[in-house]
């Protein structure tokens, strides 16, 4: 039997045809492989009014969200409430304190074992980041809004995931707010009235502000409808005033999406934060706390006098309504949204965009530290990127989330998570809430989401 021998030439064709074929196969599994197989999609092309985001760009951004979040979450630790205002001038640390070891805290049991210098916190490639409060319930409030199939969690969903996922006994790494939601929950109550300064004396603590910025990010430059999926979560733990700057957090992550990349980045934040504000009642605190903040940002150069304005002012003299000092509570309410709300605009307007300054002033502005820093480290991480990120910090980190260190019964090998593999269950959160909420979709042959009627110019 005679055998093909192909010529060189017939070769050369067969070897460009299967290199086609090969690249195209390839482009299609991909594709496939970011595509949510519980998610119907719908066919969509893009026309000139749309807003148009990189799925790819974006699943790097998510990824910088949950790295960003726990350096600067890991950083804040080192100084949580270290220092929460004493006397006239409030014995706070300054910027010759870093790099130094940290001092005395208020939870004097945890501090003995935390005593260390104070300073960015990696983890190495070979190492495992821990979950922490900052990020535990985000990851958690993902968890139940793709398990669900779901863009916006009912208040059953959310209080079966708290009960599954959050253990009643200590240590359950919970506190105030959340401690006294979680008891709530299971006597039979759901949000929005564990919330409810009816039934939780602790609503205006800084609970809400570090477990739901996360709703800002599956709702891409599109802030009302962020807000209407955070609506019961933030509302799991705060009501008033602290409801609104979990709020403000919440816009600021969606805007993300929205903001001119071609501005600086610090002129990005403070695009972002200015709008925000507009979603603040003028009559309320955190109104006169934002305008106040940066009133004297753009008149101090040192963050510190703008740090220590905000102690004589809100807990000495308690302007603006803010009265909380009078109420005698525990560390004169160092856990308070308020306080740590007008800590976190020090290191943001100071920080300028730049996140080794942001995280840097919000670990030694002091109160509950390392919430403002998390959630700025969140918000810059997702800005930059991961690689953004690592360029940053001149380094490679490590990529794994040991989620059961603070939780418990996830799907996960060992409790152990990726922040890739966060970050693309967060793209597929995104993929439904961009077609049932914002009438859009994602059009696989570019890689994009289409959002209608979100031309930038019209922004």
């Amino acid at each position: 039997m005679a055998f093909f021998s192909p010529t060189k030439k017939v070769m050369t064709i067969l070897s460009s045809v299967f290199l086609r074929f090969g690249v195209a196969i390839f482009l299609i599994s991909e594709a496939q492989a970011t595509k949510d197989p519980n998610l119907d999609y719908k066919h969509i092309k893009a026309t000139p009014k749309d807003l148009i985001i990189s799925r790819s760009d974006y699943k790097n951004g998510l990824h910088g969200f949950w790295l960003g979040q726990s350096i600067a979450n890991w950083t804040g630790l080192t100084t949580e409430n270290n220092r929460i205002g004493v006397g006239k001038t409030g014995d706070f640390y300054t910027r010759d304190d870093w790099g130094k070891l940290n001092r005395p805290s208020i939870l004097q049991n945890q501090w003995k074992k935390n005593h260390h210098t104070i300073g960015y916190v990696f983890r190495s490639e070979d190492e495992i980041w821990g979950s922490d409060d900052d990020t535990d319930i985000e990851y958690m409030y993902q968890h139940l809004t793709y398990l669900h199939s779901a863009s916006i969690l009912s208040a059953d969903q959310i209080r079966e995931g708290w009960m599954r996922h959050i253990k009643k006994t200590e240590p359950n790494y919970l506190w105030v707010s959340n401690e006294a939601a979680l008891h709530l929950m299971h006597e039979g109550l759901s949000t929005p009235e564990t919330g409810s300064p009816v039934n939780n004396p602790h609503f205006d603590m800084i609970d809400a502000q570090l477990t739901t910025e996360i709703f800002g990010l599956f709702a891409p430059a599109s802030p009302e409808v962020a807000l209407d999926l955070s609506y019961l979560p933030i509302r799991v733990t705060a009501d008033r005033e602290a409801a609104s700057i979990a709020e403000f957090y919440v816009v600021m992550h969606s805007l993300a999406s929205a903001v001119d990349s071609k501005l600086s980045l610090k002129d990005q934040i403070f695009w972002m934060a200015d709008r925000a504000r507009e979603h603040l009642p003028n009559h309320s605190y955190p109104a006169k706390m934002y305008d106040f903040v940066k009133e004297q940002s753009a008149v101090n150069s040192r963050w510190e006098d703008t740090r220590d304005q905000i102690y004589v002012r809100y807990q000495l003299k308690e302007e603006d309504g803010y009265d909380v000092s009078s109420r005698n509570l525990y560390c004169n309410g160092c856990f308070a949204a308020g306080i740590n709300y007008a800590a976190s605009l020090v290191s943001l307007f100071y920080g300028e965009g730049d996140l080794k300054e942001t995280i840097k002033i919000g670990t030694l502005a002091g109160w509950d530290s390392d919430n403002p820093t998390a959630t700025w480290g969140g918000l810059l991480g997702f800005m930059l990127g991961k690689d953004g990120v690592e360029e940053v910090f001149d380094r490679k980190f490590s990529d794994k989330y040991h989620i059961h260190r603070t939780r418990q019964a996830f799907p996960v090998k060992d409790g152990i998570d990726s922040f890739g593999d966060m970050a693309k269950k967060g793209i597929f959160i995104v993929d439904r809430v961009v077609q049932d909420q914002l009438g859009g979709g994602v059009d696989f042959d570019k890689g994009v989401w289409v959002l209608p009627n979100l031309d930038p110019k019209s922004r």
